[in-house]
């Protein structure tokens, strides 16, 4: 039974690759491929776990194949069945292919009709990927997946500013849960040695001996998987980003935010569950978020004036309640709680249009003024704080933008004089330096070679904050993006005595060829519009698609998304950091959160929301 596994890993892949040679007019093609695909996974899904069932539910993992193999480290996928998969994959299956039957009449004519199903099965293989992976590193592949489909389906009408805006708000989010997953990887492979199987995780004796030779170091890993599912699931204190989400088409929001992408934060939970169950603190933790989001969800939700917005921080506080029992052990209620929240919340938004509709004209003909109570109480107090709160939903998103974003956008305003030609001359010969430096590495002395490593580090970081607050020139932006890789590679790689070229070329590959279609696209661009500066959206995708989905390639292939030999790369360097090495971690770390966040903020600003020439229509600021 475990061969068959990869087919339901092969099938929504190969329904993507084949719609994508459809004609765009073709739209019954189009919506019958997806519906076809889709409703044969789940009648096929429904057969095979019949049968495992009927043959006592064994634990089904195997090995799929090997990226990349040396004595220190292994890349490979790997596929695992259980109960948890079961449900995840059946309830995925069945609500995509309703979904997808639906989507064909409520996107008929739209002329992103084609758009929306590519990215549906390419979030539908990515789904399935994550449910049906073995390891952290084949989970991570279809996570990363995610975030990119999350991202093009928000932005589905790109003609417009707010689908675009909050496009960019969710990417930033959900790129700070990939750094955290990518500390958790990199953590583990120190301590393990190997890259863990879940299988492997449930061996309690194991894992039980591990925490209490690495209790510390234990505990961080922990963190990091909790702060990846509270964002994927819009946990307090990231709420904020899933109503601005419900920008895209009402189909996206209910297979996305409202049943599917919202609940893989649980997955996580559930899947980790072994390595922290013996953990109380970490139990006391995510019972504390639970707690917290249900209560402040439930009341944003009671007042707000937008229906899916209602819906958006009800399944908040439903989650959060998934979050409790996931805590207390309570798995098999958390995987029928999560069902019955998938199918309500993705029924809810489906319906929504009606619901106003019937709504309005009853309103419309029946209305009837609501009685207030007037008395000045400490309780009528206290209930119009709470209603002001949460009808500004706690300022949660004013307190991520000054928390996490000002802060970084007020210093790369202060980093204007690494513009100068002079900075860049001087960048350019440190970084000749450096590897003037690696050429003897076995001379240079232990204290001065761990200071080369954070100094191009830093640079590294200070190069893509600047990159993610420049506004003037796209081409000035790319080029730091691209130096901050060199010097990244330069901080981890060339300083490093365990590091092979080979791991270096991989890595490399992927980068130039990224890094030089970019600058092919911008010039090109650049020669056809005259101006290419970032101060505010261009829309250019109007009048040169091809140009706009190249540079998007670019910038996904550049931050390493599972397409590209860079993604292998990236594993193989953050392993390459010693558990120890902190302030190198954290210079890492902050490069690889910005740079896709400053790609994608590059191809929005200069391929979508509204065009920035008088003859195109300007669409409302709103869906």
């Amino acid at each position: 039974m475990e061969q068959l596994l990869q087919f339901f890993i092969l099938l929504p892949f190969v329904g993507y690759v084949v719609s994508l040679f459809i004609p765009d007019k073709k739209e019954k093609f189009i919506a019958s491929i997806a519906s076809t695909i889709v409703g044969v996974h789940f009648l096929a899904l429904l057969v095979f776990v019949g049968f495992w069932i009927i043959n006592r539910s064994p634990v089904l993992d195997i090995r799929h194949l090997t990226f990349y193999k040396e004595d220190s480290i292994e890349i490979f996928i790997n596929f695992y069945f259980d109960k948890i998969t079961a449900v995840f994959a059946l309830v995925g299956a069945s609500i995509t292919f309703l979904v997808a039957v639906y989507s064909r009449f409520y996107l008929h004519r739209d002329s992103g009709f084609k758009r929306f199903f590519n990215t549906l099965l390419l979030f539908y293989f990515a789904y399935t990927l994550v449910i049906f992976s073995g390891n952290f590193e084949t989970l991570f592949v279809g996570w990363e997946f995610l975030g990119i489909t999350s991202f093009l389906l928000i932005v589905f009408y790109r003609d417009r500013y707010l689908p675009v805006k909050n496009g960019l708000k969710t990417i930033s989010l959900y790129r700070l849960g990939d750094v955290c997953l990518i500390l958790s990887l990199w953590m583990s492979h120190h301590l393990w040695h190997e890259n863990i199987t879940f299988n492997k995780l449930n061996d309690l004796q194991l894992v039980a001996t591990h925490i209490n030779e690495h209790n510390y170091f234990t505990i961080f890993i922990i963190v990091m998987f909790v702060i990846a599912a509270t964002i994927k699931s819009a946990q307090i204190p990231f709420s904020s980003w899933l109503p601005r989400a419900m920008e895209g088409p009402t189909t996206s929001s209910a297979i996305f935010y409202g049943s599917l992408s919202v609940h893989l934060g649980v997955f996580l939970l559930l899947r980790t569950y072994p390595y922290w169950q013996t953990l109380i603190s970490m139990k006391v933790l995510v019972i504390s978020i639970g707690s917290l989001t249900a209560i402040t969800a439930s009341l944003i939700a009671r007042v707000q004036s937008s229906v899916k917005t209602q819906i958006a921080y009800g399944s908040i506080a439903q989650i959060g309640l998934m979050f409790i029992e996931v805590a207390m052990g309570w798995h098999v209620l958390a995987l029928v709680h999560f069902t019955g929240n998938a199918f309500l919340r993705t029924y809810q938004l489906l319906v929504s249009p009606s619901v106003l509709g019937y709504f309005i004209h009853d309103q419309f003909f029946s209305y009837v003024p609501q009685n207030y109570n007037t008395t000045n109480s400490f309780i009528r107090k206290l209930s119009n704080s709470f209603y002001l709160l949460s009808i500004k939903e706690w300022n949660m998103d004013v307190l991520q933008f000054r928390c996490l974003w000002l802060p970084l956008k007020k210093l790369g305003r202060q980093l204007n004089f690494i513009n100068s030609k002079i900075i860049f001359s001087i960048l350019i010969l440190v970084y000749f330096g450096g590897l003037f430096c690696f050429s003897f590495e076995e001379k240079i002395p232990k204290p001065l070679d761990d200071l080369l490593h954070l100094f191009f580090g830093f640079i590294a970081m200070i190069l893509v904050i600047k990159a993610f607050s420049e506004r003037q020139n796209a081409l000035k932006a790319w080029t730091l993006i691209i130096a901050s890789q060199f010097y990244l590679i330069l901080s981890i790689a060339f300083l490093n005595d365990k590091y092979e070229y080979v791991e270096i070329l991989i890595y490399v590959s992927g980068l130039l060829l990224s890094a030089i279609t970019g600058f092919i696209c911008l010039f090109k661009l650049k020669k056809i519009e005259k101006s290419i500066d970032l101060n505010s959206f261009s829309g250019h995708i109007y009048e040169h698609p091809r140009i706009a989905f190249l540079f998007l390639l670019s910038c996904l292939g550049f931050v390493g998304l599972p397409f590209t030999p860079s993604f292998i790369g990236i594993d193989l360097m953050f392993s390459h950091i010693h558990k120890n090495e902190y302030l190198l971690i954290l210079f890492s770390s902050v490069s690889f959160l910005f740079i896709e966040i400053a790609a994608l903020r590059m191809y929005a600003r200069l391929f979508l929301g509204p065009h920035k020439k008088a003859y195109h229509p300007i669409a409302y600021r709103s869906s």
